[in-house]
């Protein structure tokens, strides 16, 4: 795994240069390689060969992210669980993902019953920084994502998806080196988080995180001015939060800002990058299914920029990734027709973890240059322009991005559905004053306290998943194909809706 080479080589080269800033300490690239090598050993110590998915719990220190390269190197694949998440969540991700053995750095692990390393009171070892050699068909990690089922659904992405990903990202021109300050403000559950500690680690720049106990998105801005970061990786939903002080906000020394995980407005994209005189910005695009992102489209100073309805373009295929746009029946669109974008290549997630209903749903096989490729349904609605950059039109199902995370609708109503006894339920995407996504639930029902509701909810889902409007209705209204007809909801809603 070329990949494994290079954060070996970066890391062997920088031993003496800062590679983390967390919670205001600075670590060097010696203490995130002996916190490596602690791990490592306690891994060769303590786990068979044959056990392959290990539980990561994500904390916000140095010891996860050494854990993560630590079981890499040891050919292992790592499944981030958060410990802000419900507990039953957790549980599932643990049992669906066949895992016995949690690395956890905190004072009081969570999950006592497993075997557990504890990876904060390791004992002393040597440097340990070559990587085992491992097939690149094996996993790097398992994301957990939302299900419509109530029960999340895994993502499993190979050694050769990651090392695919890693190769077309540097292709487009990134010139990050040892002096660069890097911003990494994600959860390591979500997949963004996987591109901001790689790129400084690669490199051997500096990346600074966001402690758990702070307002995120002031901390942001706080990093960003007073430790003159150069390369940053944001949702756009941040742009909403710092939106009212861009007339205070100027950070001349970022070089790089990239966007991913949610439709980036143009407006508010060129009020933001006067805030970044000289930075080169991005718009990426991708489901977890193919490793991070596979698309992006780089922001035009100086002349204009292709957008549809205000949403800036997706732009054009990274290297390895092909893009087309089909009908419901998967058969291709015409040029500049809409229907579903779908992607192929190597990046492509071998399919869902142990579903074979959601595979066969999600994923098909389609004739180009001669041969069949695999393809994976995005569930987005597009179309490509004359020139092959692709418009990003919406939803295609009820899957949507609540601050940067995948959200299945389906979940929030099947839980909802639950504790009601089956009544009627309806949850779609609202907009608040700031421009922020929320959800919004409709019940089929006459009025009445929902604070049991909510209560019920917050043990089974992470609280960006709790709907945080309610509205009843005598009876859920249907459009002409006999589907419950939201946009009609959304009118209950007023101004918070989004269409």
């Amino acid at each position: 795994m070329l990949l494994l080479s290079d954060l070996q080589k970066s890391i062997s080269t920088h031993l003496e240069k800062n590679a983390f800033f967390i919670n205001g300490c600075f670590h060097s690239y010696y203490d995130f390689a002996i916190a490596m090598s602690k791990i490592r050993k306690a891994i060769q110590s303590n786990i068979s060969e044959t056990e392959k998915h290990i539980g990561l719990v994500t904390n916000d220190d140095l010891e996860t992210y050494a854990a993560i390269i630590a079981l890499w190197f040891e050919g292992k694949a790592c499944v981030p669980i958060s410990p802000e998440a419900p507990k039953n969540r957790n549980k599932n991700i643990i049992r669906q993902a066949l895992i016995r053995t949690i690395i956890d750095s905190s004072e009081k692990p969570q999950f006592p019953e497993y075997n557990l390393i504890g990876s904060r009171k390791l004992p002393e070892s040597e440097l340990d920084l070559a990587p085992k050699n491992t097939s690149n068909q094996e996993l790097a990690y398992i994301l957990f994502t939302s299900g419509t089922t109530g029960q999340p659904k895994g993502v499993p992405i190979t050694r050769e998806n990651l090392d695919c990903f890693n190769t077309a990202f540097w292709e487009i021109g990134f010139n990050i080196d040892d002096d660069d300050r890097c911003l990494q403000m994600f959860e390591l559950t979500f997949d963004f988080s996987v591109v901001s500690y790689l790129v400084p680690l690669l490199k051997g720049a500096c990346q600074y995180t966001i402690p758990k106990n702070v307002i995120k998105y002031g901390y942001i801005y706080q990093l960003m001015d007073e430790q003159k970061l150069t390369f940053a990786g944001l949702v756009p939903s941040v742009l909403y939060y710092l939106c009212p002080h861009f007339d205070e906000i100027n950070l001349p020394d970022m070089k790089y800002c990239i966007f991913c995980g949610e439709a980036l407005p143009l407006d508010i994209t060129e009020e933001w990058a006067r805030c970044l005189p000289k930075a080169e910005i991005f718009n990426f695009y991708g489901p977890t299914e193919q490793t991070v992102f596979c698309t992006y489209y780089p922001f035009d100073r100086t002349s204009r920029n292709k957008t549809h309805n205000g949403v800036l373009s997706i732009g054009k295929a990274m290297k390895g990734t092909k893009t087309i746009v089909v009908d419901e029946s998967n058969h291709r669109s015409p040029p500049g027709g809409k229907g579903e974008l779908c992607l192929a290549g190597i990046q492509l997630t071998p399919g869902y973890w142990n579903d074979e209903r959601k595979n066969k749903e999600a994923f098909f096989l389609s004739n180009t240059s001669g041969r069949d490729e695999r393809f994976y349904k995005t569930g987005d609605l597009c179309f490509i322009d004359e020139d092959g950059d692709i418009m990003y039109l919406g939803r295609i199902d009820s899957q949507t991005k609540i601050q940067g995370f995948r959200v299945e609708l389906g979940e929030i109503e099947f839980h909802v559905k639950s504790f009601l006894d089956k009544t009627n339920v309806a949850a779609m995407v609202l907009t608040d004053k700031t421009g922020n996504t929320e959800i919004g639930l409709v019940i089929e029902s006459r009025e009445f306290d929902t604070t049991p509701l909510d209560n019920y909810l917050k043990i089974r889902m992470p609280a960006y998943m709790i709907p945080k409007k309610v509205r009843f209705v005598d009876f859920l209204p249907l459009n002409t194909n006999g589907k419950t007809n939201k946009k009609q909801l959304q009118q209950l809603f007023g101004n918070s809706a989004h269409e």
